[in-house]
């Protein structure tokens, strides 16, 4: 992924779940899906009808007239901005019950015109719940609750520019609201990349990433967004604070720590300075099979520590390397990359693959700039598997994944934890045995990142409840493991509990005072992180 895929002009985003409408399986592939899968339907639950059959109402406020060229109350793009792609977010508009649709959608088109919506809502009782490519797996841009008469959804997409280009800093002046190809494609001409794909690159946007922490697709280095912010520019009901472009300060706390992560709770992110990287020119990559899944965390955890950092490290246990077409002899393969924009890395990929061969490591035969086989397979699915995950909720499967970080004396048995538990509680609440596959996205020197997909029937009175009870099982795992709610997915309003046993209470003191001092009025995604 490289953000270099050609981009067909007529599609359209699908209201109900991930993506393009275009490419998601057709009924025949649904039902073919929900086969290997037992306990699930015999056809497809029909994608209801956006405005007809959801029946949305009259907005509960109209939009301020000196605003109303910003702002509509259109049905379909309400119903549209009501939430983000998680299985439950897909789940619930398929049953027709996508929760609160908010009253108004504004796109701002300028930084003024942010604080002058924040001005109106803030005096309206209007909560305001910003938006950037609606992504969110984590119930991050929804609303949820009655404590605000009426809901604003503030969609960042139209503030889109590369404002300034800094090319012997490398470094880039650019608004919240592009989305990832759009920002490689203006910074492709001067030779630049920001190098930050995560898997929604396509659907989502910088200030997403930055309002979330992001995890890239890279494995190792510079893995998060936190890593390539240079100074930003945040709009709060308190005023707008903008931090100095830098290459590095002492000076105290650093303000855009205060931001980052913050999910727009403490104030809306217009723009920033990001660093820049040249766009890389020699690549190479491989595909090593294990037997063992434990040998092969001994591997990648060495690989880790060394100084090799590879570009890719994803290790699929056997469950995932066969759900991707990577491997279907019942073992594990991890998939290996290495890219330079000054020299060949075939020397560090040769070197990685004799380090992996010392733990029972098999090579794959075929590397190079293309990969092999499974290479190519992983890579396919990395991008179909929103897809194919809508289809099988389509079929009344639960078909959802999360995300956790823990140090490495944990990881091994975190991930047995996970597997057994998880699946244990599938199966005694559906009668039917669930799949509890695991990846490593992201590895460290001090620990990884494991990666959790969860199929199983659903129950027919509600698939939602019963996935709710999975995550409630699996947070409580991480937390006797001491593994973080999330690594990249932020916190929302899902991992909400996890996130508030997690974090001290000194910083939770602080950051109810920060929410206070910022927005006085409450009106910034209410529910997130606190409150």
């Amino acid at each position: 992924m490289d953000g270099t895929t050609p981009r067909p002009a007529a599609r359209t985003r699908s209201w109900w779940g991930w993506g393009w409408a275009e490419e998601h399986p057709a009924d025949a592939e649904c039902v073919a899906m929900g086969a290997l899968l037992p306990g699930t339907l015999a056809r497809p639950l029909p994608v209801p009808d956006l405005v007809r059959e959801l029946r949305i109402g009259a907005p509960a406020v109209e939009p301020p007239p000196a605003l109303a060229h910003l702002v509509t109350t259109d049905p379909a793009d309400r119903a549209a901005h009501a939430m983000g792609k998680a299985y439950r977010d897909v789940a619930r508009a398929l049953r027709g019950q996508p929760g609160r649709i908010p009253d108004l959608v504004a796109r701002p088109a300028d930084e003024q015109d942010v604080a002058d919506l924040l001005d109106w809502a803030g005096g309206h009782g209007t909560a305001v719940v910003p938006y950037g490519g609606g992504s969110s797996v984590t119930g991050g841009v929804e609303y949820r609750g009655d404590g605000h008469r009426s809901v604003l959804s503030l969609d960042l997409t139209a503030m889109h520019r590369v404002l300034e280009v800094d090319t012997t800093g490398r470094a880039a002046r650019i608004q919240a609201g592009v989305l990832g190809p759009d920002l490689e494609d203006r910074l492709r001409p001067h030779g630049l990349t920001l190098r930050h794909f995560p898997q929604s690159f396509e659907f989502s946007t910088l200030g997403g990433w930055l309002a979330t922490r992001a995890g890239g697709h890279y494995a190792t280095g510079r893995t998060r967004i936190d890593d390539f912010v240079q100074a930003m520019r945040v709009v709060t009901p308190a005023g707008t604070s903008g931090s100095w472009r830098l290459p590095s300060s002492g000076a105290g706390p650093s303000p855009d720590r205060l931001f980052l992560g913050s999910e727009g709770a403490l104030g809306v992110i217009t723009e920033a300075w990001m660093r820049l990287q040249e766009r890389p020119r020699h690549k190479a990559s491989a595909a090593v099979s294990f037997t063992d899944f434990h040998a092969a965390l001994r591997a990648v955890r060495e690989l880790a520590q060394s100084d090799l950092s590879p570009a890719n490290c994803r290790l699929l246990d056997p469950g995932e390397a066969a759900l991707s077409g990577a491997a279907h002899d019942g073992g594990s393969v991890l998939v290996l990359g290495f890219e330079s924009a000054h020299e060949p890395v075939d020397g560090s990929l040769a070197r990685a693959l004799d380090l992996a061969r010392s733990h029972g490591g098999r090579p794959e035969a075929k590397t190079g700039r293309g990969g092999d086989a499974a290479v190519g397979a992983w890579r396919a699915a990395f991008l179909r598997m929103p897809y194919l995950r809508d289809g099988l909720v389509r079929m009344g499967a639960v078909a959802e994944t999360f995300e956790t970080a823990a140090t490495w004396d944990r990881v091994p048995a975190l991930i047995d934890a996970v597997r057994t538990e998880v699946g244990a509680a599938a199966l005694k609440a559906t009668g039917h045995p669930a799949t509890v596959n695991c990846r490593l996205t992201h590895v460290y020197p001090d620990g990884a990142a494991p990666y959790f997909t969860v199929l199983a029937a659903g129950r027919p009175d509600d698939g939602v409840a019963l996935w709710d009870d999975l995550k409630a099982v699996a947070g409580e795992v991480l937390h006797r493991y001491r593994a973080t709610i999330t690594h990249h997915h932020a916190v929302g309003r899902d991992h909400r509990p996890g996130y508030d046993l997690q974090r001290p209470e000194p910083f939770a003191l602080a950051l109810r005072a920060a929410k206070d001092a910022l927005d006085p009025r409450g009106i910034l995604n209410p529910g997130v992180l606190v409150g």
